[in-house]
């Protein structure tokens, strides 16, 4: 059975609604939850973006039962991988092991703000996998020195170590981001239903692991406000991941899909409040083989009465579609 999460998308709410959200996701029944980690929303509509850690770190207290997980942080620009490990095991320890440390390569957009440059995907990569031996190393206990191609640790060690380190997934969204994956990732995180991202995933040693996708959606009982909320704040989804995590600022998403209509934002993510128009969308996941879905309900103001709504309607529909 497919489990069903919530998204804390922190670029369309601020902090204490984001935590307000997640503690209602968890008293209507969500699986699970997943939380952005911006500098900058994707389109100025949006409006925001708290600081992801302090969020999480507020969750966790306002909540007992519900799994938290980053999707993804990026352990590379903005953070040192040292640094990421010492957030990660707090939040295991203060969430009492509902914590998975999702990872990615990063985003223009968020970790240009540092002044490091933006360097070439394959730098990426190994600036990826260099960091996830540093965090690795360090959840191990004992003192880490390390001197790297890209990074350098000092005798660091982490003094508050959960019983058990957070599960490290890792984003995929070709050969050599699976490769990476399947060889040192405990889970897999992809936005896009590809079933050649799975095997590949699991070709590099991913079998039997979770698989972590998600999915925008935008309900609202008219559904033409659906479609108009969701082609105001969610345009940019349609560009792919191999051109988002390229462009530097929110103009620069305003401007790459400013013929984007309407109906192409429609035609790819479920819009209104018919249950099975959700049910229909979320099939090519199950179909791939993905374990997890996180759902984005799109529109910081709409959050309560999708939420509600799920409650009664979505989660039960869904729960009957893929036992």
């Amino acid at each position: 059975m497919v489990q069903f999460g919530y998204t804390m998308m922190t670029e369309q709410a601020g902090p204490r609604d984001l935590v307000d959200h997640v503690v209602r996701a968890e008293e209507v029944g969500f699986d699970f939850s997943v939380t952005s980690d911006h500098y900058f929303p994707w389109l100025r509509a949006q409006g925001h973006s708290p600081y992801a850690w302090s969020v999480l770190g507020a969750a966790a207290q306002a909540t007992s039962r519900i799994p938290l997980m980053t999707y993804v942080t990026c352990p590379t620009f903005r953070y040192h991988p040292a640094v990421v490990a010492q957030k990660a095991a707090t939040l295991q320890l203060l969430s009492q092991g509902r914590f998975r440390l999702g990872l990615g390569s990063g985003e223009n957009l968020n970790e240009h703000v540092v002044g490091g440059g933006w360097p070439a995907v394959d730098v990426r990569h190994e600036m990826l996998e260099e960091a996830l031996g540093i965090i690795r190393a360090l959840f191990d206990g004992g003192h880490v020195n390390h001197r790297g191609t890209h990074f350098d640790v000092e005798s660091a060690k982490l003094w508050d170590l959960p019983d058990e380190p957070p599960p490290i997934g890792v984003a995929v969204s070709g050969e050599r981001s699976c490769a990476l994956a399947g060889r040192l990732a405990d889970l897999v995180i992809a936005t896009e239903p590809q079933p050649d991202l799975l095997a590949a995933f699991d070709r590099h040693g991913g079998q039997g692991k979770p698989r972590v996708g998600q999915l925008p959606v935008c309900y609202d009982p008219d559904r033409d406000a659906a479609v108009q909320r969701a082609h105001e704040q969610f345009r940019w989804f349609g560009g792919g991941w191999k051109v988002n995590a390229e462009l530097p600022h929110p103009d620069s998403f305003a401007g790459a899909t400013q013929f984007v209509t309407p109906d192409d934002v429609a035609a790819s993510i479920p819009c209104g409040d018919d249950p099975e128009t959700f049910v229909e969308a979320l099939r090519p996941f199950a179909e791939a083989g993905f374990t997890e879905v996180a759902l984005v309900q799109i529109g910081g103001d709409s959050q309560r009465d999708f939420l509600d709504w799920s409650a009664k309607t979505l989660l039960p529909g869904l729960r009957d579609a893929f036992a």
